[in-house]
């Protein structure tokens, strides 16, 4: 059982308790098939100690599948489920580091600025000085008067030029930021949004939304393990990445597209009626089905690629586990009636 929300899990466990966790852990990973190495270890360990219900459910459901335990589906069991920070603690942290950027940023551009007046102040009266006509005893007071501006104006220049540097490394920072935020939030074989983004977008979706305002598309590629295992891996990618890329086409520009995990995505969608919702799934099914994917390497056509895809609207009382329930079952029903289909609640 994992403690803490971090980027690397944190446990906690007495040695007795570990070593109980060890006997039920191997014989699952050889009853499974599943290799041992680390990246497995932690995932089955998380299984067992029965403290991480999202994992055990996505465990659970590859096993009702009959799915293979391979790297894809290991990592992304991995990253979602248990080495994937918050991103509300992240969103947090991005927010607080943000405001203390533009706190700093202002008072360095108003420190800049008012160096910069006594800059052009200390050179406007040193000329003044220096030009002044006055007695043996005030002129040697005026000189090291003199003297002493033209130090503190050489001091304040040397201040502009320190506060330059720290306002760019402010910036920098902040383009940092940005891209550590787009990271922590894309999944990187498509560039849709990740699992936990898709998590936190459609909590706040539900949560801004009038009932039947907004609604849900779940897709999946229809035999997907039947081309993994017939092309590889490598195409099977490829045709997920051309899934999303066609869900992005016709997605509109306010709807979010994400990999909801392995060959499913989704598109929230919100301030979209129902029948726009359905006909954009639909549009994205029409498109798929008349696509002719072919390897690069020996142009093998890979035949007729399909798309399952369920539809929903949000309802009043709707919370994420419902909206996205609805919209699986009628993903579900698609398969079950036919595949290559958009069915709709």
């Amino acid at each position: 059982m994992s403690k803490g929300t971090t980027y690397i899990p944190i446990y906690d466990f007495s040695p007795s308790v570990n070593a109980g966790h060890l006997k039920q852990i191997l014989p699952l990973l050889m009853r499974h098939n599943v290799a041992a190495n680390p990246i497995n270890y932690a995932i089955w360990y998380d299984y067992v100690a029965g403290g991480n219900p999202s994992l055990n459910k996505a465990v659970d459901s590859l096993l009702a599948e009959n799915k293979a335990f391979d790297y894809d589906n290991s990592v992304e069991l991995y990253k979602s489920h248990i080495c994937n920070a918050s991103l509300e603690s992240f969103e947090q942290i991005n927010r607080q580091l943000h405001k203390v950027i533009e706190q700093a940023t202002s008072a360095i551009n108003e420190t800049y600025n008012k160096a910069e007046e006594t800059n052009d102040s200390f050179q406007k009266k040193s000329v003044i000085l220096e030009n002044f006509s006055a007695s043996d005893g005030l002129k040697t007071i005026l000189e090291e008067i003199i003297q002493e501006t033209k130090a503190l104006a050489m001091t304040s220049q040397a201040m502009q030029t320190k506060l330059t540097e720290a306002n760019q490394e402010m910036e920098q920072l902040r383009t940092e930021l940005a891209q550590a935020r787009q990271i922590a939030t894309t999944d990187g074989l498509t560039g849709l949004l990740n699992r936990r983004a898709f998590d936190m977008t459609l909590a706040e979706i539900i949560e801004q939304s009038a009932p039947d305002t907004a609604c849900l598309s779940m897709l999946d590629i229809d035999h997907f393990k039947r081309i993994n295992d017939t092309y590889g891996h490598t195409i099977g990618d490829n045709v997920i990445k051309y899934v999303a890329n066609l869900m992005k086409k016709h997605a509109e520009e306010h709807h979010h597209v994400a990999r909801y995990g392995g060959e499913e995505l989704a598109i929230i969608m919100p301030n979209t009626s129902h029948e726009k919702a359905v006909e954009i799934s639909e549009n994205i099914r029409t498109a798929m089905a008349a696509s002719r994917l072919q390897r690069k390497n020996d142009n093998q056509s890979l035949g007729k690629i399909t798309l399952s895809i369920g539809v929903a609207r949000l309802q009043s009382g709707d919370n994420p586990e419902s909206f996205i329930v609805r919209a699986d079952n009628a993903l579900y029903k698609a398969k079950q009636s036919g595949r290559n289909r958009v069915i709709h609640s």
